[in-house]
């Protein structure tokens, strides 16, 4: 874990040494998450949230790197046994993206890799994260809109692509079958 908070730090640190062409921000927002595949059926969608900051890197004319560090809330409810169950799990987030306005700096696309690193994991209110991974994996793409210079709006969608449960993959079939991580954030973000 030391070593992923010291990449988000060395990835940061590169923001600052081209300052005159990095902005800063926060955001926050809206999660909606699932957990996909898996043997779990009759899965619901859980609502949460996601806030923290990033940096955005100018690179080339339209083009930016866009690294951000999020503490985001996601899971899944889904049907068992005797009701409703709520899985739950608290993540640090450190998406890395590729950021492309298209129209005058007002519309953007963007896509790239995510690590997640899991802070707590519940299971209708018990603590289950022993039982599951504590990093995970994703990929991020999405678009948004700057109203102002500061002000923007952005929709991303994040597929998981490791799996949640600690178990052994023993296969192609069960690596593919596994449960993992689905998330929709509708976000508001503020550049200094």
């Amino acid at each position: 874990m030391k070593k992923i908070i010291l990449a988000a730090i060395a990835v940061m640190a590169f923001g600052f040494t081209n300052a005159q062409q990095t902005r800063f921000g926060i955001k926050g927002g809206l999660n909606l998450s699932t957990v996909v595949g898996g043997d779990v059926d009759d899965t619901k969608s859980l609502v949460g949230f996601h806030v923290g900051g990033f940096a955005e890197i100018h690179v080339v004319e339209k083009f930016f790197i866009q690294p951000e560090l999020l503490f985001s809330t996601q899971g899944s409810k889904f049907d068992g046994f005797g009701g409703d169950y709520d899985y739950k799990l608290n993540y640090l987030n450190i998406p890395v993206l590729a950021k492309y306005y298209i129209v005058d700096k007002k519309f953007n696309v963007e896509a790239g890799p995510q690590l997640g690193v899991l802070l707590s994991a519940k299971l209708d209110g018990e603590d289950i994260k022993d039982y599951t991974r504590s990093v995970d994996f994703g990929f991020n793409i999405g678009a948004g809109y700057s109203f102002t210079d500061n002000l923007s709006v952005g929709l991303r969608y994040t597929i998981g692509l490791s799996p949640l449960s600690d178990k052994d993959i023993d296969n192609e079939d069960d690596y593919y079958n596994s449960a993992k991580n689905s998330n929709l954030a509708l976000s508001l973000a503020y550049k200094f």
